[in-house]
């Protein structure tokens, strides 16, 4: 992998290590992936930058490992840490998503598919931390929680288990910015090695996943439709609990008044759905609506500015993936340009 140029001796990095002699598609996808961002220059502001890899040996045997740039918490994180209203004020929410957008186009532009686009895989980015003496750097991450791992069986551990977990470190205390990047490429793919499923959460899924259908690049737009519903209401557009395939799609058959694709028709039958929707659940505009001035919340964007960001999300959510407005035409909307 072509190594970051700009890295400095005594600069803070993540690292990313995969487990020991791991070998499948997925792993392959996402090396491919990082050795192309590795390359490509200029680079997109708001896409994790991954500045080198390394081979680490261990009981298990070798693990291969990315470096990456240092980063802050994801969007939910920092809701839960500074929000108390469970969502992100108006304006930082508009600002995050044309950042979303302009990261998902460069992806797209270089025939980058990301596969598993949603608010957990974004990432604030911090104010520079490289002068801060490394002591120091420790005490802003706290002191480890460790929990030692036990057999419930009461047995020893076998050879190769760790003795210990250590509780990830919490940084939405750190000085951040505004500026965040699309970060984990593990579900990523390029043009030419499009998998044949992915694991993006269920709620955030496009359609095309479930029903098995090919899938390309597009289905970063069905997840940008759902991540923008997400970033201004606080929650997904389609309800987590107790969720199915087969629920899902009826929320999406309410959500967008539109009738599946004929080839997904004999599927859908054996999924055990009808012709159409069955209920009559609140369209997309209705609930953007009713979920953002929901009374109990700030409401800091006007209703025309809730009606021109249902317009873009309708845009997205498509059964169709050709049908879908691509990164581009949506970062080009005059809502953006504001």
């Amino acid at each position: 992998m072509q190594k970051e140029a700009t890295i400095r001796e005594g600069t803070y990095v993540a690292v990313k290590i995969r487990v020991a002699e791991e070998d499948n598609d997925r792993e392959h996808r996402e090396l491919n992936v990082m050795k192309k961002l590795a390359s490509i220059h200029p680079r997109s502001p708001h896409v994790m930058h991954v500045v080198d890899d390394f081979d680490l040996e261990g009981p298990n045997g070798t693990h291969h490992c990315l470096v990456f740039e240092l980063l802050g918490p994801s969007v939910p994180d920092m809701i839960d840490a500074r929000f108390s209203d469970g969502r992100l004020p108006g304006k930082l929410a508009k600002t995050i998503a044309k950042q979303v957008v302009s990261g998902l186009e460069f992806l797209h532009q270089e025939k980058i598919g990301h596969g598993d686009l949603h608010t957990r895989n974004l990432a604030f980015t911090i104010l520079s931390m490289d002068n801060v003496p490394d002591k120091e750097f420790i005490e802003t991450l706290g002191k480890p929680e460790i929990g030692h791992v036990h057999r419930s069986d009461g047995k020893a551990l076998e050879p190769g288990i760790p003795e210990y977990v250590v509780r990830p470190a919490g940084t939405h205390s750190w000085p951040l910015s505004n500026i965040i990047k699309i970060v984990d490429f593990g579900e990523s793919f390029l043009q030419q090695t499009v998998p044949q499923t992915l694991h993006t959460p269920l709620t955030v899924r496009a359609p095309e996943v479930i029903f098995g259908d090919h899938l390309d690049y597009r289905v970063d737009l069905w997840s940008l439709g759902c991540l923008l519903f997400e970033l201004f209401v606080g929650q997904p557009p389609f309800d987590s609990f107790l969720i199915t395939p087969k629920i899902l799609v009826d929320q999406m058959l309410e959500m967008t008044s539109e009738a599946l694709p004929e080839r997904w028709l004999g599927l859908w039958e054996a999924m055990g759905g009808g012709v159409g929707a069955e209920s009559s659940g609140p369209g997309l505009q209705e609930w953007l609506e009713d979920m953002y001035f929901d009374g109990e919340r700030r409401e800091d964007l006007t209703g025309e500015d809730i009606a021109k960001l249902g317009q873009i999300i309708r845009k997205l959510l498509r059964f169709e993936p050709s049908a879908r407005a691509s990164a581009s035409e949506i970062l080009n909307d005059p809502w953006f340009r504001d």
